[in-house]
């Protein structure tokens, strides 16, 4: 049985400050919750904040990004060692924002998963079509090369996939639970012809894109939705609580 995982991506919101106040809030919410692994991804300068209220309990810190070098002259990024230092156990990899906006290929982003994998920093590597793509019918061709070019020679082991189709980030529009089934069930085949069928049934599966209170008990209830990366209604302790506990 996978065990789900609920993780927050707050992208670039909160100070430190602001993510203190959020987790001071949040925690006590959900400190009951034994049976969902809990992570957040606040933005790097909020890392050591979160880390000293998180600490200890049941909810893992994520980062939102990595570089694939263990240190040097690359100005602006952030080594591997300097996320676990910070407290991170999980590392969010190849979101579409990233892709799109600071144009990270399949090979840079397999790079960073097998740095990520080296410092033991489970990694949620985001996959998705964009709407385009979907409705030209190569959306089982995108996934295809997302999975075998990112996660090339990269063990199952402390591997997350997340799907989120590009068309429902940030747009409020959601994918009905038969899509999120169909994509997440491909998924799985995908791994499963990657890694085999036993380690691709143990891998879990997080569907993101708009993900809210509203609609997480019937995402949760297809048969390979193990999870979800929610990005704004994670913004708010109260909204993000009442995802995490989710009508099981």
């Amino acid at each position: 049985m996978r065990k789900p995982c609920i993780a927050a991506n707050w992208k670039m919101n909160k100070t430190a400050a602001e993510t203190g106040a959020f987790l001071n809030e949040f925690v006590p919410l959900v400190k009951n919750v034994k049976d969902v692994d809990i992570v957040v991804a606040p933005p790097f300068t909020s890392l050591y904040a979160a880390a000293a209220i998180v600490s200890n309990t049941n909810v893992g810190l994520a980062a939102q990004n990595i570089f694939y070098e263990e240190k040097g002259a690359y100005t602006g990024e952030i080594a591997p060692s300097m996320l676990t230092a910070a407290g991170c156990s999980y590392v969010i990899i190849g979101h579409s924002e990233r892709r799109q906006y600071f144009k990270e290929s399949d090979e840079t982003l397999n790079k960073k998963t097998k740095i990520a994998r080296k410092h033991n920093l489970q990694v949620i590597f985001c996959i998705g079509e964009s709407l385009e793509e979907r409705e030209s019918g190569r959306m089982f061709d995108v996934l295809k090369r997302e999975i075998e070019e990112g996660l090339k020679e990269v063990e199952a082991a402390g591997i997350i996939v997340a799907y989120e189709p590009i068309w429902a980030i940030g747009t409020g529009k959601t994918a009905t639970t038969e899509q999120a089934q169909e994509a997440h069930r491909y998924i799985r085949e995908r791994l499963a012809a990657l890694y085999g069928p036993a380690q691709a049934d143990e891998i879990r599966i997080l569907y993101g894109g708009s993900v809210t209170p509203d609609n997480i008990d019937a995402l949760m209830k297809c048969a390979d939705v193990d999870g979800a990366l929610v990005g704004g209604a994670s913004l708010k302790a109260d909204s993000f609580s009442k995802i995490v506990i989710f009508n099981r």
